[in-house]
């Protein structure tokens, strides 16, 4: 079942690309952009995370913390923060557990993964689900909805 707005963020765990344990609990009392993509250095998602990047001071004023997640690998997600100078949170979710978890699913007939972003409030709370295959957007709409909260 999909996580919609209204609904408490459940709690999980997975490696980043420094391969250190990501647990989302070291986040209780913090808000969250929380964005699902399909793949490191393709053309839109690069764009989406060089547009976070270029706000990342946008969403660290307004209190919340940038987190990506893709099923690539930690090593192609080292290789991606750093070519772009990424400097939020990249998650590698190779098993589709926080695809499966966050109710994620696939656009495009089903042949890509789905590119949705979820903004947390820091009481755990989900304010926002944007689904849209276009990726500058989930950028305005995550800092129009912070700014409310």
């Amino acid at each position: 079942m999909a996580i919609k707005v209204g609904d408490k963020l459940p709690h999980f765990t997975a490696l980043d690309s420094d391969e250190n344990a990501f647990d989302s609990k070291m986040y209780d009392g913090k808000s969250l952009v929380i964005y699902f993509y399909p793949k490191d250095d393709t053309r839109v998602c690069t764009e989406q995370a060089c547009s976070f990047r270029d706000q990342y001071e946008d969403f660290k004023a307004l209190g919340a913390e940038v987190i990506g997640v893709s099923s690539d690998s930690v090593m192609s997600h080292q290789k991606f923060a750093s070519r772009y100078r990424l400097p939020f949170i990249l998650l590698s979710d190779g098993n589709k557990k926080l695809r499966k978890l966050f109710g994620v699913s696939n656009d495009l007939l089903g042949l890509l993964p789905g590119r949705v972003t979820y903004v947390i409030d820091k009481n755990g709370i989900v304010q926002l689900v944007f689904n849209s295959m276009s990726g500058k957007i989930h950028i305005q709409k995550a800092l129009q909805i912070l700014k409310t909260m």
